[in-house]
């Protein structure tokens, strides 16, 4: 199956939400290249990008499940395919 290289950067506002988080993060953990996350005390929340290879639709899937939880906000870029050499 073909897949496609993305980025999905998530803003955590509400702490009470990072189990859940974390849960789905690791569901996906097959597809996750990398993660890096950043605690932005003096506004209050936590920026995470998380870099993923998997097929479009489990990126889909991977940010309108984060999306869906309270006080979190989660967007996805996709990579050019013509820049991976596809």
């Amino acid at each position: 199956m073909e897949t496609r290289v993305a980025l999905v950067a998530i803003i955590v506002r509400e702490d009470a939400q990072v189990t859940e988080l974390n849960e789905l993060l690791h569901q996906y953990g097959g597809y996750i290249v990398g993660r890096m996350g950043v605690p932005y005390r003096v506004r209050g929340v936590n920026i995470i990008s998380v870099a993923v290879d998997a097929p479009a639709d489990v990126i889909s899937a991977l940010s309108g499940k984060l999306g869906k939880l309270p006080g979190i906000t989660a967007k996805t870029v996709y990579a050019p395919e013509e820049a991976l050499g596809q």
